[in-house]
């Protein structure tokens, strides 16, 4: 049954990164009435877990068929998407739904909880492994928004926030969220240095004291690397460029440690 629930347009293909092939498709799986989300995936051949990636900014990638992006493909989760894979774990990129150009005002709603509740469930479905939400930047916001309302089995085994949303004058920044709710092994990662004016590292107080509960939590504190453009942009320090590697890795051992 889940197989027909889920059946979906499938566009494969392959790739190298670092000498190792992994299997990779283009999937649009159907999530509420008349709309698909169209989703990037990577799988290595022996994975331990699953992480959904959320890219920050608009969100709207627009991956084509060929595994290509419209948009985005500079931004720290995407660009490092291989950097997962290396580490066995199944990657999962998040575009806009198809009826919408991108996600401007649609990370905390109905609509965009139903679309990723759809995605977790067809993730969980493919191998049996722990699903983890990875957001950076504003997708932290459609991370965390779906960690608090989603509990299991709905819901995703884990969480890891990115240069989190700490500050915003024109929506509902992660600190203001229900984290209270959260029952999962949460994951912070900040630069020391970001200089994105929505995420100083000065403000980060709240969302340790709200995650505090948690049995297993942590704050993972980055500094140096290189720094270039808008500070809110991803290859400035908010973006951990030329750390993206390390800052992988160590999200990778984190997930992989939780045994979750």
């Amino acid at each position: 049954m889940m197989k027909d629930l889920y059946h979906a347009l499938v566009f494969p293909f392959c790739a190298a990164f670092a000498g190792l092939a992994h299997s990779q498709s283009v999937i649009d799986i159907p999530t509420r009435p008349g709309v698909t989300q169209r989703l990037l995936v990577i799988k290595p051949s022996n994975p331990r877990a699953t992480v959904i990636l959320f890219a920050g900014g608009h969100g709207g990638l627009g991956i084509f068929p060929n595994g290509s992006f419209k948009w985005g493909d500079g931004n720290f989760l995407i660009r490092s998407r291989q950097y997962f894979a290396e580490r066995n774990l199944n990657v999962v990129i998040v575009d806009a739904p198809s009826d919408r150009q991108n996600l401007a005002g649609f990370r905390q709603t109905p609509e965009h909880l139903a679309d990723l509740k759809a995605v977790i469930s067809w993730a969980r479905e493919q191998d049996k492994i722990p699903v983890w939400l990875v957001g950076t930047s504003r997708g932290t916001q459609s991370a965390a928004f779906v960690a608090t309302q989603l509990r299991q089995p709905d819901g995703p085994d884990g969480l890891v926030l990115t240069s989190t949303i700490l500050k915003d004058d024109k929506g509902r920044p992660v600190p203001a969220m229900p984290l209270e709710q959260l029952a999962i092994p949460t994951l912070v990662v900040h630069h020391e240095q970001d200089g994105c004016s929505h995420c100083f590292y000065a403000d980060i107080g709240p969302l340790k004291d709200k995650l505090a509960h948690l049995p297993r939590h942590e704050l993972l504190t980055i500094k140096g690397g290189a720094n270039r453009g808008d500070p809110c942009d991803a290859f400035a320090y908010h973006g951990y460029n030329g750390l993206e590697k390390e800052v992988v890795g160590q999200i990778a051992d984190w997930i992989l440690a939780s045994g979750k």
